[in-house]
């Protein structure tokens, strides 16, 4: 197209990345370890008792009070029963999310604090990670820097539990000043009762490994579009490669208007902001058994274009988000990177851009020729992220993988069918989309398999091009899907809409939805 973007010094490149992505996390500081001697010989600031519930009985209004077994029975009997005091003052049941603490006079800890585990028979990872927020919510309210985590007889899961704790630890501050500024952290060491040293060091680095690449997705999404742009992105990934070993592909325009990327070039054209065409590769140290590639949609922002985002509901102030998909397929890179799993490749493309409203930008009516050589006519400017993602499956596709992946805050219509909690996936394989609800699983992320439905391609036919950029209004992120599907032609893929559990609305914040789903399912690629 021979336009004349605007690049950005590398220097301005570097200084929007360092507040992107912050150089210093409060979970790095926080150390996790196990304690093998008795609680109460055991010296610090606060003890934190996960309780569970007795079922209630049928028929009764309530549950009674919690009881205490274990090494929580044992310390209660040393302190005077001090503990089950709590318990009756309090009526502590043990339900989910309830907290009660006290002072304890003499102690060789200056505290003890009751957290809710619920029922144990409905545990699961979800539970116990929940359960670690608790504690380290406990822990933060008390301005402590030790704990001690003594269980009653029952040891949770070691990795759903830091999982939980480390992920309570963020906390957004960086673009606020002064006394908005969140109070630093004072928790410095987490002991876990009863843990074996080299099992609860496996879970906590895995744990860690996870944790780093959900921050680095909510940071990346929660960043406002001025900072975060297709060329910070790019110095993001970087960021990863230099950190961890992954080797990176950037092409520039140019390069892209050689590999004919006219669909992913159509919708960047009306941007300042040149794109930025992202590969990161992880390749295990030993042989490769397996390659997968994993795509993630990378609107740094987008206006819809001529079909501008417009009036209540559009939206539009939250369009930063729309680069979801590539903030959980980077985080994921950080995940693997640091995880170091064996036998997989893992190729992670993004193609960056923004979708914006100039003189030069797209216009509906137009007409994109694909890098496969598949012309589009596009009837919306706002449904831009399948045209981006049509060149990114052609490039990753070329690669030889052995499955493809992609993610993409890509349809209102998935919001309208799943709401905000799942997203939708799509595929043309049943044992990769087995695979895939497996890992949502096992990450403790939602995810629904929704129908590729053949005879819905009949809207997507154009009477003048090979294919339109929409269907009709019913069955939108069906179409979207299928749209998608046109431009894979043998390799087994599957298509995650994730737009409704990208941002939690009540929190007013990035969830980091994906990373956990994308490090499970590579894990499984072993």
């Amino acid at each position: 197209r021979g336009l004349s973007m605007t690049v950005a010094p590398k220097a301005q490149v570097v200084e929007l990345v360092s507040r992107v992505v912050p150089a210093v996390v409060p979970e790095d500081d926080v150390a996790i370890k196990a304690f093998s001697s008795t609680p109460s010989e055991w010296k610090g600031d606060m003890i934190i008792i996960p309780v569970y519930a007795t079922p209630k009985p049928e028929g009764a209004e309530e549950g009674p009070n919690a009881e205490l077994t274990g090494p929580a029975k044992e310390l209660d009997g040393v302190l005077g029963g001090i503990i089950s005091e709590m318990i009756g003052d309090a009526s502590f049941k043990g339900s989910k999310g309830e907290k009660v603490s006290t002072f304890v006079p003499g102690g060789s800890a200056k505290r003890v604090a009751l957290v809710g585990a619920g029922e144990k028979d409905k545990e699961n990872s979800d539970t116990v990670e929940a359960l670690g927020a608790s504690i380290a919510g406990v822990a933060l309210d008390a301005k402590v820097a030790s704990v001690l985590v003594v269980s009653t007889g029952s040891q949770p899961d070691s990795q759903a539990l830091s999982s939980g704790v480390l992920g309570k630890l963020y906390a957004d501050d960086r673009f606020r000043t002064g006394d908005n500024v969140s109070k630093p952290v004072k928790l410095k060491s987490m002991e876990i009762e009863g843990a074996t040293s080299d099992a609860l060091d496996a879970a906590v680095k895995h744990a860690r490994g996870v944790t780093s690449g959900v921050r680095l997705a909510k940071d990346l999404v929660g960043a406002p579009p001025n900072y975060l742009t297709p060329s910070s992105m790019a110095g993001v990934a970087e960021k990863i490669s230099k950190d961890l070993g992954l080797s990176l592909t950037i092409l520039e325009q140019e390069e892209c208007e050689k590999l004919g990327m006219g669909s992913y070039l159509g919708v960047a054209q009306g941007a300042i902001e040149p794109p930025k065409f992202i590969h990161l590769t992880y390749k295990p140290k030993g042989e490769v058994k397996s390659k997968i590639a994993l795509i993630g949609k990378g609107l740094t922002f987008d206006s819809g274009g001529y079909n501008l985002k417009a009036g209540a509901g559009s939206m539009i102030e939250l369009m930063k988000f729309d680069m979801g998909g590539s903030a959980a397929v980077l985080g994921a890179a950080q995940a693997i990177g640091k995880l170091k799993p064996d036998n997989v490749q893992v190729d992670f493309i993004v193609a960056a851009c923004e979708n914006m409203l100039s003189d030069r930008a797209m216009r509906p009516g137009d007409i994109l020729t694909a890098s496969n050589g598949k012309t589009i006519e596009v009837l919306n400017t706002d449904a831009e992220g399948r045209l981006t993602l049509a060149d990114a499956l052609i490039y990753a596709e070329k690669l030889n993988p052995d499955k493809i992946v992609d993610l993409a805050t890509l349809t209102g219509a998935c919001i309208i069918s799943l709401g905000n909690e799942y997203a939708g996936m799509w595929s043309d394989n049943d044992d990769l989309a087995a695979e895939l609800l497996e890992s949502s699983k096992d990450g403790g992320e939602k995810l629904w398999r929704m129908p590729l439905v053949e005879s819905y391609k009949e809207e997507l036919k154009s009477k003048i091009a090979d294919l339109k950029n929409v269907g009709g209004r019913a069955g939108g992120s069906i179409t979207a899907a299928l749209f998608l599907k046109e431009f894979v032609t043998k390799t087994p893929w599957a298509h995650i809409d994730m737009a409704g559990p990208v941002w939690d609305a009540k929190a007013g914040g990035s969830t980091g939805y994906g990373v956990r789903t994308l490090v499970e399912f590579v894990a499984k690629q072993q």
